[in-house]
């Protein structure tokens, strides 16, 4: 996806030292569960078991808001993004907000 693009949780990167720090980015999406999705969980919910609908709802949608946190960055001319994390937000019934955020840093050259 965007391998050649270093993304850290930390703040500080091994080796290397900060030159800029940017500023905040962040990418997102805002997804919604659908009627199938909601009936098999409704049956997961009296059998038990791994909601693998919802799981692989939630999987594309972490991809894509990193996806774009990454473009973000890049846009503002980053090396790197420090600090990076998740966040989940209910927006309405059913639907959610994936939010992914860090701060983009310019590394030193040489």
């Amino acid at each position: 996806m965007n391998e050649d693009f270093i993304v850290l949780t930390t703040y500080d990167i091994a080796n290397a030292e900060i030159e800029e720090h940017l500023g905040l980015v962040q990418g997102s999406t805002v997804r919604a569960r659908n009627f199938g999705s909601d009936l098999l969980a409704g049956l997961k919910n009296v059998v038990g078991g791994e909601l693998v609908g919802y799981s692989k709802l939630l999987k594309t949608s972490r991809e894509q808001a990193y996806a774009r946190m990454i473009e973000d960055a890049k846009s503002k001319g980053a090396d790197a993004i420090l600090g990076f994390r998740f966040q989940t937000s209910t927006v309405a019934q059913g639907a959610a907000e994936i939010l992914a955020y860090g701060t983009a840093v310019k590394i030193k050259q040489g």
